[in-house]
């Protein structure tokens, strides 16, 4: 290993002792061509991982050149990008050098034609296009968008090799994102190469230490030359006249440090030393010219202004534009001119119209040696300069965080302009380290709040914690612009109900109703705190609460969105109360009117329009909910929501399959949901949803002891979330109880949900059916309390009026009941459910009558009943009811009718595209990557299949003839 190369650098030196390494590299590149050695036809093209970990100055660069140079040969695609010391700040830095170059030429309209509905949410990142107004994406749904704009790279520019030199200093949005993609590598005709310093690795990067390559879990390390390859290598480079001695301290002075032998025959070759044993003894000071401050006291012996030229350099990063470094330094353009090529001349810059450090061990070393009030002032000019140059507020902002505070409101301005524009890019953690640092600076009186705000706003989705500190001192502040007041309550409010802090957003939003002069702006206002008492499980006056939101909603017309959304909690506490149907969907499409946003306005949430989406589901119109979803999703994809948001959105799309009765679609995509969720972290309310619905799939398919272990591994019990959910976590966990036969801790778990509940005025056994599980828990020990319980939910259910509401209970007031009111039960129940779309419960009664009528000696009708049970069980994935239903069968002495096969032939060719897929356990999300389509086409795609196909997972699997068909 001989020498660092610039950027740009084609000259090539010997490679010595690197042979294993570069055969790992050709290992890879052969592999992923398709053409390993011996074999012919090539090879189907497979991608590969390589790290390389070593410390400075032992050849990462020069071997990253290398593998370059070889895969260009081969006719790979090559996208090169290096990390840089004062770059680390700049958000995207490194994903802007991959990608940028591969799509900057393309016109506009091809480029969004290309990216499709990526475009709006990666393009700011990649400095493809401006950020547009709306709400940003979240970092996960960018990182998603980057995944799909790099596979789709990878593929139709194959063979690709990615090459990262210096990833411990990349930033820390494009490493994360890097280093999530990286295993995904070997999926795709992808060649990841990555080389790093181990002892400077960031934390963010450390998954890094762990990817999968050639080597197992361990990246390539690089060693110190020996002594002969120290002395190939001063041969190769003085001549071979250099004798062993002088050779051999050459290797002593420098370790076998590559880099550092390379510049130390460079200064042998410029002085005119001769490579003999008589001038060995000058090597060592030579030697210490290379770096530290040996190379600070060579600079020094130059002209003042030439290192004035190297601070500036130093101080503006990698890629260095000699104008820009000219007016750093307060340099004419003549004078610039000459430094650059003295410092050229002295080995420490190289490049012509971009300048670069020979090495980042001599940039860091002129850095660091930059006296402390030179450096802040270095940092201040070169903010001025970029600005000035038209490269906007985001390229002065990490100078600007290395200057002192000083009351400037320039300085303010700028950093509030670069956050703007790297929260809209995706990157709220830089946002707000510039917000911080605009608060220290410090802003006038007049705009600290607006500083606090945007700082809160930046905060929301990492530290919702802090966030509240900042929002509640905005508003300490002397707000004078209301408009801003107001969004700060709106916040403030948001992020403490995100927090299950539902309590203190209430309490937020009325102190400031009391005080709002504006009757639009208290309307808006009294609609966010209806929203969130009404997931308050706490809540002390909650029938007062549904009292004043139905005497307001009766009265509004939908006019406007507020408007629209009050009446949309009008809607959601009425299936909660358990009024009758019509009242709820009359106020449904009330509030869908005017239409209701999910992701277009980033101070409303998206909980309302789901509240009225789920309450068709409890009417039995789960078409509609359906319908609504896939708008939803569709309108989060567009923003870049693809965390919580779309957490909640596949979990509660789950929740209306499992409904429906389609048990395999529904864990499909509640398992969708939760990978998700777990993305966003534990115990959120998101997680809570997925958790929740996950456990009671689980169960319905008669996998109880998967349910079990799915609570434990993720904390799903007591205590249980101040917020409402649903299903209603505790009588889930009760029912869960129930089934693992712990009948009395199940009992006191939904006595408890039920005196929590009842007193709210919740008593929809659609919504919640504690009661029905709560009579089969005491139906042994307290039969009269259990036929009471169980009588008392019918008569709610049929207020409600939902025939599969209805339905369920009149199966629970069955099971616990005794002699022919049994029977009359149940056959209600079937009636009921038959014109209900409650695919599980109809097979549930239908079972439950079949075992009854084979009790009572009915055999015709106990044979219908369990072949139409059997059949409606099967389709639905309900593998533990299939089970009960072919033993009633046996015990009656019926044999099971085969059942139908899986009509594969009936899909299309996406469709078995889709099902193969599904077969192989991918989300929806890694589905749409694979096949080149939007989510909200996938979902289409599945629910088809699962409607044409009828199975899970599994029988996917063995219906397409395995998951390689």
């Amino acid at each position: 290993m001989t020498q660092r190369e610039g950027r740009g650098g084609t000259g090539r030196r010997t490679l010595f002792e690197r042979e294993s390494e570069l055969a790992a590299v050709d290992g890879a590149l052969g592999e992923l061509t398709g053409m390993r050695h011996g074999i012919d036809p090539p090879d189907r093209p497979h991608g590969a991982l390589l790290a390389v970990a070593a410390p400075a100055g032992l050849g990462k660069t020069t071997l990253l050149a290398e593998v370059r140079r070889r895969a260009a040969a081969r006719g790979c695609t090559v996208l090169y990008a290096r990390g840089g010391d004062q770059e680390q700040g700049v958000a995207f830095h490194v994903a802007r050098q991959l990608i940028q170059p591969q799509l900057a030429a393309m016109p506009e309209p091809e480029l969004r034609a290309r990216l499709g509905s990526w475009y709006a949410i990666v393009g700011p990142a990649l400095g493809l296009c401006a950020a547009t107004g709306g709400a940003p994406p979240d970092p996960q749904g960018l990182r998603d968008g980057l995944d799909w704009v790099l596979t789709h790279l990878a593929l139709q520019r194959a063979p690709m090799v990615l090459v990262l030199d210096d990833a411990h200093w990349a930033d820390p949005e494009s490493l994360s994102w890097l280093a999530a993609f990286a295993p995904r590598a070997e999926e795709l005709p992808l060649l990841l190469v990555v080389a790093y310093r181990p002892e400077e690795l960031p934390e963010y990067g450390e998954a890094l230490r762990g990817l999968p390559g050639r080597c197992g879990q361990r990246p390539l390390g690089l060693e110190p030359l020996s002594p002969p390859a120290v002395a190939r290598l001063v041969r190769e480079s003085l001549g071979p006249h250099a004798d062993d001695a002088f050779c051999r301290e050459c290797w002593v002075v420098t370790a076998g440090n590559p880099f550092e032998t390379v510049e130390l025959t460079a200064k042998v070759h410029d002085r005119g030393l001769v490579p003999t044993e008589n001038d060995a003894h000058l090597l060592r000071d030579l030697a210490a010219a290379v770096k530290g401050s040996g190379l600070i006291a060579r600079l020094e012996r130059l002209s003042a202004s030439t290192v004035r030229f190297a601070w500036a350099c130093a101080v503006l990063g990698t890629e260095i534009s000699p104008e820009l470094a000219s007016g750093v330094a307060g340099l004419g353009a003549e004078e610039a001119a000459d430094a650059a090529d003295r410092l050229r001349a002295a080995r420490i810059l190289t490049g012509g119209d971009t300048l670069e450090f020979v090495h980042p061990l001599i940039a860091t070393a002129v850095y660091r040696a930059i006296p402390g009030p030179v450096r802040v002032a270095l940092h201040g000019q070169a903010a001025w300069t970029v600005v000035n140059a038209g490269l906007g507020s985001s390229a002065a902002a990490r100078h600007l965080l290395e200057t002192h505070p000083d009351g400037d409101p320039w300085v303010v301005r700028e950093l509030r302009a670069a956050a703007r524009e790297t929260v809209r890019a995706g990157a709220p953690d830089a946002a707000r380290r510039y917000l911080a640092r605009a608060l220290r600076e410090p802003p006038r009186d007049g705009d600290r709040a607006a500083v606090l705000y945007e700082l809160g706003s930046a905060s929301l989705l990492t530290e919702p914690a802090t966030t509240v500190n900042h929002l509640r001192a905005a508003l300490a502040e002397p707000v004078t612009d209301p408009a801003l007041r107001h969004g700060i309550v709106y916040r403030l409010s948001q992020v403490l109900a995100h927090s299950d802090r539902l309590a203190e957003a209430s309490e937020t939003l009325a102190r400031e109703i009391r005080t709002t002069g504006d009757a639009r702006v208290r309307l808006r206002m009294q609609a966010e705190q209806f929203m969130w008492d009404a997931f308050r499980a706490d809540e002390p006056e909650s029938p007062a609460r549904s009292r004043r939101l139905a005497k307001l909603a009766d009265r509004l017309t939908g006019r406007d969105l507020t408007e629209r959304y009050i009446i949309g909690l009008r809607t959601w506490d009425a299936t909660l109360r358990g009024e009758p149907t019509d009242v709820v969907l009359r106020h449904a499409e009330r509030a869908l009117a005017g239409g209701l946003c999910w992701a277009a306005d980033e101070d409303r949430g998206f909980e309302v329009p789901v509240l009225v989406a789920m309450a068709f589901m409890y009417a039995d119109r789960p078409g509609r909910t359906e319908e609504l979803f896939i708008e939803g999703i569709a309108d989060f994809e567009r923003a870049g929501w693809r965390g919580a948001h779309l957490s909640f959105a596949y979990t509660l799309l789950a929740y209306v399959r499992y409904r429906r009765g389609r048990l395999a679609e529904a864990e499909d995509f509640v398992r969708a949901g939760l990978r998700l969720a777990q993305r966003v972290g534990p115990g959120t309310p998101a997680h809570w949803y997925a958790v929740g619905v996950l456990v009671e799939v689980l169960l319905a398919r008669g996998r109880v002891t998967e349910a079990q272990q799915a609570a434990q591994a993720h904390g799903f019990g007591p205590p249980f979330p101040a917020a409402v959910v649903f299903p209603d976590a505790q009588t889930v966990y009760g029912e869960l109880l129930l089934a693992l036969g712990r009948t009395e801790e199940a009992a006191a778990e939904l006595a408890s949900a039920g005196r929590r509940l009842d007193p709210r005025g919740m008593r929809n056994p659609a919504w919640c059916p504690w009661q029905l599980h709560l009579a089969r828990a005491e139906a042994h020990d307290a039969p009269d309390r259990a036929v009471a319980l169980a009588h008392d939910a019918v008569e709610r259910a049929r207020h409600f009026g939902a025939p599969s509401a209805i339905g369920q209970a009149l199966r629970a007031a069955a099971e616990v009941s005794y002699g022919a009111v049994r029977g009359k039960l149940l056959e209600e129940s079937v009636a009921h459910l038959e014109r209900s779309p409650a695919g599980y419960e109809l097979a549930c009664s239908l079972v439950a009558l079949g075992a009854e009528s084979r009790r009572t000696g009915r055999a015709k009708e106990a044979a219908d009943h369990l072949y139409r049970g059997l059949e409606a069980a099967a389709g639905c994935g309900a593998d533990g009811l299939v089970e009960r239903a072919g033993d009633e069968l046996a015990a009656a002495g019926l044999r099971p009718r085969p059942l139908h096969e899986a009509a594969t032939d009936a899909l299309t060719t996406r469709e078995r595209a889709a099902a193969a897929c599904a077969a192989r356990g991918l989300c929806p999300a890694e589905i749409g990557t694979e096949l080149h389509l939007e989510e909200t086409a996938v979902v289409r795609l599945l629910s088809a299949v699962y409607r044409k196909v009828g199975t899970d997972r599994a029988g996917l699997a063995a219906a397409l003839g395995g998951p390689e068909r």
